[in-house]
């Protein structure tokens, strides 16, 4: 078989169909379009219109909410921190959100970094992040390394 032999399946294509070119052709005059009203006329948009029906967007109930006060982290998992620092992208002894961005490792700092415990952690790292899950500073901490936390709330709360 060669691409000049190559022909679509029988019956699969047709001809485009000329519309408006006179009544004999079966879709002259109004074209197909019926008669009159907002839809025969050209520039229509009546996208979610559903006839006076009250429409599917409005029928349907709204859930949730996003919280104006609601902070943005860029996150890294530990497999992504240790695979950089193998790398030699970033130095283990300080790790900083800008030495993180800097190395590409985060796009962009957004309201700050937080540290995720997903992959293994590398031996001996020492970082400052915004936030972390305990599960990230333990690993870090079981890894010999050190976790600083800069973000709000992170001081003991004590009762």
């Amino acid at each position: 078989m060669k691409l000049n032999e190559l022909s679509p399946a029988a019956g699969s294509t047709s001809n485009r169909f000329r519309i408006g070119r006179g009544v004999g052709s079966g879709k002259g005059k109004t074209g197909g379009r019926g008669v009159k009203g907002q839809k025969s006329r050209s520039g229509v948009a009546i996208n979610g219109f559903e006839g006076g029906q009250m429409p599917i967007y409005m029928r349907l109930p709204k859930r949730g909410f996003t919280p104006r006060n609601s902070k943005s982290f860029a996150w890294v998992n530990l497999s992504i921190l240790a695979k950089a620092i193998e790398a030699g992208k970033l130095d283990a002894s300080a790790v900083t959100e800008e030495a993180l961005v800097a190395a590409g490792v985060v796009r962009r700092l957004r309201d700050g970094v937080r540290l995720l415990a997903k992959g293994d952690a590398p031996k001996g790292v020492n970082i400052t992040v915004t936030g972390a899950s305990k599960a990230a500073v333990a690993a870090i901490e079981k890894a010999g390394g050190t976790v600083t936390l800069t973000g709000a709330g992170t001081e003991e709360k004590t009762a």
